[in-house]
């Protein structure tokens, strides 16, 4: 795995997959490494060349000083595609890195083919939520956070069904620097997205979560009827819809990807 140098921030990325075949970058959640695609990977890299990376912060790229800003983390993708000499590349995030895309389809149109946004939000109209898991981890760390996200991001029916895999995503969360997460945390909890949306012209799809919390539908609605021409797919699942609908949420994006 190549590490890439963004601006002295080096940054850790995968590739694999289809030699000669069209390009996908996946962007991970918030507290996950780029492990989190897993579910995905199988069925993605017979189709496309498929770049993965850990958002710096995060996993095995460099913990800078914070906050980083949205353009600061998309413009590491953009260090990333240049690095990789690639000019044009088809975009998967979910979360945090639904807001990435939506900063890098408004701002770097030239390097996005299609854009898959999932299970994310344009905006917090209330920052609380994000002040008071700040003040949290600041006082006890990731721990003092991990249950209540790990159940925003399961379904308890999931959850029960397939503690394994619940286990594993607590892992990467708990594994995740501080000082990363509250980097990116401090910015979410200031985040207005609104104005790029309009100014998104790729091919999107929007991919939400019928029992997602944390970024609801009605946030994910919004940012489909701000884009021209977005489509939309709601899943039987919560925030992590790629793990716990992955059958379903690897179809949709290999359908969207594919169409003519």
């Amino acid at each position: 795995m190549p590490m890439i140098d963004a601006d002295g921030c080096l940054l850790n990325v995968s590739v694999e997959g289809r030699d000669g075949g069209p390009t996908l970058m996946l962007s991970n959640s918030l507290g996950t490494t780029m492990a989190m695609w897993e579910p995905q990977m199988k069925a993605l890299t017979q189709v496309f060349r498929v770049i993965r990376y850990d958002r710096r912060g995060h996993g095995k790229s460099g913990v800078p000083a914070g906050p980083y800003s949205m353009e600061r983390l998309g413009r590491d993708v953009i260090a990333i595609l240049d690095d990789l000499n690639i000019q044009k590349t088809h975009w998967c995030g979910l979360s945090i890195g639904g807001m990435v895309g939506q900063w890098l389809g408004a701002n770097a149109p030239e390097r996005f083919n299609r854009i898959i946004l999932a299970n994310t939000s344009s905006y917090f109209p209330d920052p609380t939520n994000w002040q008071s898991r700040i003040k949290l981890i600041k006082e006890g760390g990731i721990p003092a956070i991990a249950d209540t996200v790990i159940s925003a991001w399961l379904t308890a029916d999931f959850r029960e069904r397939e503690p394994q895999a619940t286990q594993n995503l607590k892992a990467m969360l708990l594994a995740t620097p501080v000082a990363g997460y509250l980097a990116c945390a401090e910015t979410l909890s200031t985040l207005d997205q609104r104005a790029l949306l309009p100014r998104i012209k790729s091919p999107t799809l929007v991919i939400a979560g019928r029992h997602d919390t944390s970024t609801p539908v009605a946030a994910n609605e919004f940012i489909r009827g701000n884009i021209q021409g977005a489509s939309m797919t709601i899943l039987d699942a919560a925030h992590i819809s790629n793990l716990e609908q992955s059958h379903a949420f690897t179809d949709a994006v290999v359908g969207f990807l594919t169409q003519r």
